[in-house]
């Protein structure tokens, strides 16, 4: 009890102190008292009267920024060594609650936001621990530095797809251009130098930015995972392969081509595909893992894929991928890439046939004539395909329709060639004709 009043007795002495000196707008004596008032609490280890303290200081009648600022860094030393949990909870909600609103100690709330986010997290609250973190827009913020806003929005994004929200995750991945990884960063370190007060240095446990990279994309991953949007996968996986860390180190990016490889294939086929598929073929590392090779090679030919003999050569290689891909993703998959190469084979069918009966497709594809129907129907409705099936006489037809313009086209270009070839001909009959009376002539 007399430690206590003892405690007290010292710590309205230096409330007078402190009133003293801000009347008399003496920055470096009120900062002093204030941060005193806080170690003295934290050296008799009484939190209560710490967290009351912290409260009292910041709600003084006229208080100086720079106190306050001093009085919240002081105090977030000390989160590491309270006794429990509640304790430690209880001294940074306090201190969110004095920084909250106040642009001067912004950077100092966010990171106290997300020590307490982390604190739930580890308590299995991942709801509420996503609740807290999106309270906080770290992007608004001028005087934290790049690689820790990265970081902190990332975090918000992982804790979004932790609890299943990929609408507020993808709104909140959004905040993030990708351009920005790809910055130089030797210009960055120059940066603090030239306004060291401007732009505050991120913490020691912040990733680096080709770090972070690596982790936005991953999310990102995760992401269009929900969604099977398979060349977005394979965009980001791209992403991460162009990561200098990852292309040095084949023990790191032969994986991750591999993954490459098989989203490129189940990956619907449109020009952004056709250009990545390209791109990838011309891989010099593509020649170390050949099986891909050869299935990429497969899939850019103009010739129809066997599905049975596909599946056979390449069945051990998917099982092998399939935990890497995702449990989930494993049957899913299996199914979407029989539908790719079935979708390849009409395509090349196309190309060659301008009409062929349903009957004769259906064995080239290796379908029953209704699946073959239906897949040419699909086809059509998400424009990958122009065709008209006629049902009564069993004939697909591939021949692209026209309107009225386009005959008229098409018939004034075939008028023009035939009156060429006229023109040509009568010249050449001239030509024979002269040199048939020179001959007589002689």
């Amino acid at each position: 009890m007399e430690g206590s009043s003892g405690l007290d007795a010292a710590i309205e002495s230096l409330l007078n102190t402190e009133k003293q000196c801000r009347l008399a707008g003496d920055v470096a004596g009120t900062r002093k008292a204030a941060v005193d008032i806080v170690e003295l609490c934290f050296k008799d280890a009484a939190w209560k009267t710490l967290n009351d303290q912290i409260v009292v200081l910041s709600k003084r009648r006229g208080q100086l920024k720079q106190a306050i600022t001093a009085v919240v860094q002081k105090a977030m030393e000390y989160i590491d060594v309270t006794p429990d949990v509640e304790t430690r909870i209880e001294l940074i909600k306090t201190l969110s609650s004095v920084a909250a609103g106040k642009i001067y100690v912004e950077i100092e709330r966010a990171r106290l936001i997300k020590r307490l986010a982390k604190i739930k997290e580890e308590q299995g609250k991942i709801d509420e621990a996503a609740e807290i973190m999106q309270e906080v827009a770290v992007e608004t913020f001028g005087s934290m530095a790049k690689t820790e806003k990265l970081a902190f929005i990332l975090e918000q994004v992982r804790l979004c797809l932790d609890r299943q929200d990929y609408v507020r995750a993808q709104i909140l991945s959004r905040k993030i251009s990708p351009r920005v990884f790809d910055a130089d960063t030797s210009k960055d370190k120059r940066k603090p130098k030239e306004g060291d007060n401007m732009v505050q240095e991120a913490p020691a446990d912040v990733p680096s930015l080709l770090e972070l990279k690596r982790i936005y994309y991953e999310l990102m991953i995760r992401y269009y995972s929900h969604n099977n949007d398979y060349l977005e996968i394979c965009r980001c996986y791209k992403s991460i392969y162009e990561i200098p860390s990852i292309k040095e180190d084949p023990a790191k990016w032969t994986p991750i081509l591999r993954k490459i490889c098989w989203f490129l294939v189940l990956a619907p086929h449109d020009p952004m595909q056709s250009s990545l598929l390209n791109a990838t073929l011309e891989d010099k590392n593509l020649s170390e893992i050949p099986n891909f090779r050869l299935l990429l090679k497969q899939v850019v030919t103009m010739e129809v894929i066997q599905w049975t003999k596909l599946w056979e050569f390449f069945k051990d290689e998917y099982e092998n991928e399939k935990n890497l891909l995702g449990g989930a993703l494993g049957t899913k998959a299996a199914e979407d890439l029989k539908l790719r190469i079935i979708e390849h084979n009409i395509l090349v069918v196309s190309k060659y046939y301008s009409r062929i009966t349903l009957k004769r497709l259906a064995d080239l594809l290796c379908l029953s004539l209704q699946e073959a129907e239906k897949h040419i129907s699909d086809m059509v409705n998400s424009k990958a395909l122009i065709a008209k099936i006629d049902r009564p006489m069993g004939i697909v037809s591939f021949r692209t329709a026209q309107d009225s313009n386009g005959v008229l086209n098409s018939w004034a270009s075939n008028l023009e060639k035939l009156l060429d070839l006229v023109e040509k001909s009568c010249h050449q009959i001239h030509k024979e004709t002269m040199i048939h009376k020179a001959v007589l002539k002689a």
